[in-house]
């Protein structure tokens, strides 16, 4: 079993952040991805007035769960949605781009990972998972 829980301690969020290989960035706020216990990976971000900002999205050392992470992103842009936030930008420097594709972020004319959250979660789902 797997769960998206977020970052309520900022310690913990710093040892999050050193064990992923991350900055930690103390105004911003934290997803925790751990599967049968352990850590899977972890997300950053923050809430502005252009939208939310994705800042970093990392896989712990020696985990690989690609649905665990792409759960976790989708965790991450629901909550900036319940936030009546509804554009998201993914500015983390992540390396696997079908998988940041895949949680729905589209590049924009400027190259910027961004998605329209608006309608986003409703049923039925509104967007395509295949990452197409």
């Amino acid at each position: 079993m797997f769960q998206i829980l977020p970052v309520q301690d900022k310690e913990k969020q710093k040892a999050l952040c050193r064990t992923c290989g991350v900055p930690f960035r103390p105004d911003e706020l934290a997803y925790e991805a751990t599967s049968e216990g352990k850590l899977v990976g972890m997300s950053q971000f923050y809430l502005s007035e252009e939208g939310g900002v994705i800042t970093d999205f990392a896989a712990a050392p020696d985990a690989d769960d690609r649905e665990v992470l792409f759960v976790l992103g989708r965790g991450t842009m629901n909550f900036i949605d319940l936030c009546d936030v509804h554009t998201a930008f993914f500015d983390a420097p992540y390396p696997d781009e079908s998988l940041i594709r895949q949680i729905g972020f589209r590049k924009n004319d400027e190259g910027r990972y961004t998605i329209d959250l608006t309608d986003f979660f409703n049923h039925p789902c509104q967007h395509d998972c295949q990452g197409k």
